[in-house]
């Protein structure tokens, strides 16, 4: 059974920043069955009882001139906000902010002099805030990437709980999605239809889409916010492929190692060894 193949996202696949890096080769033996989605234990009744899933979700999205804050900054965002017992959408909002220069319009499609355009993008930054206050948690995909953009000028820090869809939640098993899945293949497996390349509240709209369609939703939030560690993979050279199925990433964030954030159960239920880490790389 042959690996899956990376395909360039065309306009209507999800298009990102991130897919600027470089990707690592997928190395997999032609004929090796892949590891099975690991079934994880359930949630232990001591201590989850005080604990309730969020009423209400802040989905976010932004859109940025590069990967950097440093040296870059948000030119959109979009939020939507999500009632999680009746799963409907309660408000939302999407605005750009102005840029003299998007050096990442070739990804976003977002023109530098459409950016500089009238609008009143400051009521969009304080119906946000409004948003944010009402919130119990935010959701976004690939929150490593977003959350770092808040806190920095014009936009909020957001001092709420996160929640990312890529690699908090774990996604039923009959979904057959891969670990880390992209917001494209996400939807599909939800049969959302995706009909746009992305922009920021597209990108959430597909998130609330596949969050309706979740019977479990509140089982899903709640282990989602179970407290994360950091763990390394303790594999052979010749068994790497099967940390980079587990959503496990290379020099990232502990160098010359597989690592990822996992709940304890998610560490237990792996079918590989795993070793937890401290944030400077060092075995605790």
């Amino acid at each position: 059974m042959t690996g899956p193949i990376e395909e360039q996202p065309s306009l209507w696949q999800q298009s990102d920043l991130l897919s600027l890096a470089p990707a690592l080769v997928d190395e997999r033996s032609p004929t090796r069955q892949p590891d099975r989605e690991p079934q994880l234990p359930p949630l232990s009744p001591r201590g989850e009882t005080a604990r309730q899933a969020p009423t209400t979700l802040l989905i976010l999205d932004t859109e940025t001139t590069g990967l950097e804050p440093a040296s870059a900054q948000c030119i959109e965002l979009g939020a939507v906000l999500f009632h999680v017992p009746t799963r409907a959408v309660l408000s939302q909002v999407s605005f750009l902010m102005p840029t003299g220069a998007n050096p990442a319009e070739h990804v976003n499609r977002i023109p530098a002099a459409v950016t500089r355009l009238p609008q009143p993008w400051e009521a969009g930054l304080a119906h946000f805030q409004a948003l944010l206050d009402a919130c119990d948690a935010v959701l976004a995909h690939n929150a490593a990437f977003d959350s770092q953009w808040f806190g920095r000028d014009p936009l909020p820090p957001i001092t709420k709980p996160w929640i990312c869809s890529m690699d908090d939640i774990h996604w039923p098993v009959e979904r057959q999605l891969r670990a880390a899945p992209s917001v494209r293949d996400l939807a599909l497996a939800y049969g959302v239809p995706v009909w746009a390349a992305h922009r920021a509240l597209t990108d959430c709209t597909y998130l609330v889409q596949v969050l309706e369609r979740c019977s479990d939703l509140e089982d899903l939030l709640l282990a989602a916010l179970e407290p994360r560690l950091l763990f390394r993979a303790t594999l052979s050279y010749a068994e790497r492929h099967r940390a980079k199925e587990a959503g496990f990433r290379w020099n990232d964030p502990v160098r010359g190692a597989w690592s990822r954030r996992l709940s304890e159960r998610e560490a237990q239920a792996l079918p590989f060894p795993v070793q937890r880490v401290e944030q400077d790389g060092v075995a605790a």
